[in-house]
C-alpha cells in the first residue's frame, strides 16, 4: 500500500501574531533554511524566530510542511511540483516581506535553480540562504517523522535523498554542519550569524 502524500505531512505550530506589533524601520530580511527532511532546519528556524522576537523584530515563519498542508496541498512531489512548491513558496515570501516583515523559510526545497530563482525576488543583501548540511545517513538514524523509515520500506515514492535528488547550495551564505554540532552549538552559530546582520539596527 503507497501512502498517501498529505498523510506524510506535519504542520508546525508557530506563533506569527503581529497583532499589536509595530511594524519598525528595519530592513526585512529573508532566511532561507535548506537541507534533508531530519537536517535541523525547522529546529534551527523555530530558534531563530526566538531570537528575532526577543529583538521585538516582526518576523513569520514558514515551514515546508505547513505551506505543503495549505496553499500547497494539490502538489505532489515530481520535480516540477517541488519546483512550483518552492515558486510558490516564494512569491508568499516576498508578499510579507513587501510590507515589512522578516520571514524565516524552512524547505527542503532541493534544487538550486529554484533556490536561486527565490533569491532573485529581493534586494541584494537581504537574502540569506542557509544549508543546514547533514549526512543522509545522520538523517536517517535521527527520522524524527519516520520518512526515511517509510520510504526504505518502499510506501514513500519520490523522498528526497532517495529517489529523488537534493542539490547541496555552492555558495550558500551559512553553512551550519549538524552531523556532529549539538542544538546549542548549531543555535551559537545561527546567533553569532544573525547579530552580525542586524548589527546595524
Amino acid at each position: 500500500m503507497i501512502f498517501e502524500k498529505q498523510k506524510n505531512i506535519f504542520p508546525v505550530e508557530i506563533e506569527n501574531n503581529i497583532i499589536n506589533r509595530k511594524l519598525n524601520s528595519n530592513t526585512p530580511k529573508i532566511f532561507w533554511f535548506t537541507g534533508l527532511s531530519g537536517s535541523g532546519k525547522t529546529t534551527l528556524g523555530l530558534e531563530l524566530k526566538k531570537i528575532l522576537d526577543q529583538k521585538n523584530m516582526p518576523v513569520v515563519l514558514l515551514d515546508g510542511d505547513n505551506i505543503r498542508n495549505g496553499i500547497n496541498s494539490d502538489l505532489g512531489f515530481s520535480d516540477d511540483d517541488r519546483k512550483e512548491n518552492i515558486r510558490r513558496t516564494g512569491e508568499i515570501t516576498k508578499i510579507l516581506y513587501d510590507i515589512g516583515l522578516s520571514v524565516i523559510v524552512t524547505t527542503i526545497s532541493p534544487f538550486i535553480s529554484s533556490r536561486n530563482t527565490v533569491r532573485n525576488l529581493f534586494n541584494i543583501g537581504d537574502f540569506f540562504e542557509i544549508f543546514i548540511d547533514c549526512d543522509i545517513k545522520k538523517c536517517e538514524k535521527r527520522d524524527p517523522k519516520k520518512l526515511y523509515e517509510l520510504s526504505n520500506a518502499g510506501l514513500i515514492r519520490e523522498f528526497t535523498g532517495h529517489d529523488s535528488i537534493y542539490e547541496k547550495p555552492l555558495t550558500p551564505d551559512l553553512v551550519i554542519n549538524t552531523n556532529f554540532l549539538s542544538v546549542r552549538q548549531a543555535n551559537e552559530i545561527l546567533s553569532t550569524f544573525v547579530s552580525k546582520i542586524f548589527s546595524g539596527y
